[in-house]
């Protein structure tokens, strides 16, 4: 088993980690917010001090980040990631950023003598905990196939999906379809409702139906019942519409649904909704048509 770190043990980076120890592999980890941690180093994780600390012990440096500032904050600096790698090291950052900004860090980590992967994942906080999660994964095939079997205890289906950037481009485009999805979902679930179908049942139907895509398989029944830690919140999703409008724009590719999803994910934030899951849509739905949730 290879020596791993992990930076970044949020709500799936934590989960990651566990899955990573559970499958026997020395870990060690770092998270802003130690207390976060506890459970993890309670089941054998090693704590690290700083991200680089965590970079200097691994062979094997994963981080997973909210946003590009985040990385920015873990990766820079004395005691940042870059400064503890070196030759030989591979570093595979599966945080959801924009693909120019993952070739710059790959770039970067070149220059310390290390190799990088992107691998941003697509699923979500019950995929992960089922054993189901995908790994799109951008960078040389000799790296990738390095780091296979490590990926494949976070997540069974890995898929090199071209250089460094492109797995982040894969998962912006995967994203922009939650919101939308979500989006088209709430319509129908409130159409039905507004025509004497009661929400339970409308849910139930089209959820059994041609529709019923992973995604709103798991979070369709939120429209019910939200669940208590949002899983994606709002301003994450509205993150990554706007990287991905902000590629449609340079790639001269028209994304009008995922315009139409940014617009609302700015109404939940209006509406105070910035922390809750992203499900959320459907509320800002419901207030516009009169219904109460």
């Amino acid at each position: 088993m290879a020596e791993i770190g992990l930076v970044g043990l949020g709500v799936m980076g934590g989960r990651m980690a566990k899955r990573l120890l559970d499958a026997g592999h020395r870990l060690s980890g770092y998270n802003r917010t130690r207390s976060k941690a506890e459970w993890l180093i309670e089941a054998g994780m090693r704590w690290a001090d700083t991200p680089r600390e965590v970079a200097e012990e691994a062979e094997i440096t994963i981080s997973m980040v909210t946003d590009s500032r985040a990385l920015r904050a873990i990766v820079n600096g004395p005691d940042g990631i870059l400064a503890g790698l070196g030759d030989g090291k591979l570093y595979v950052d599966m945080s959801t950023v924009s693909p120019a900004e993952s070739r710059e860090l790959a770039r970067r980590v070149a220059e310390r003598g290390a190799r990088m992967l992107d691998a941003p994942v697509s699923g979500s906080v019950a995929t992960l905990e089922e054993g189901n999660l995908a790994i799109m994964v951008g960078g040389a095939t000799e790296d990738v196939e390095r780091a296979l079997p490590v990926l494949r205890d976070i997540g069974p289906k890995v898929t090199h999906v071209g250089g460094n950037g492109q797995a982040a481009l894969v998962k912006i485009a995967a994203n922009l379809n939650l919101a939308v999805q979500m989006l088209a979902f709430s319509e129908a679930v409130l159409l039905t409702e507004r025509g004497g179908i009661p929400r339970e049942t409308a849910v139930e139907a089209l959820l059994s139906g041609v529709i019923a895509s992973p995604m709103l398989k798991y979070r369709g029944p939120f429209v019910l019942q939200e669940p208590q830690e949002a899983w994606f919140d709002v301003n994450m999703m509205q993150k990554d519409l706007l990287l991905a409008l902000e590629a449609g724009r340079q790639q001269d590719v028209p994304l009008p649904t995922t315009a139409v999803a940014n617009e609302f994910l700015t109404a939940a934030r209006a509406m105070g909704m910035d922390k809750r899951d992203f499900a959320a849509l459907f509320e800002v739905l419901a207030r516009m048509a009169g219904i109460e949730r």
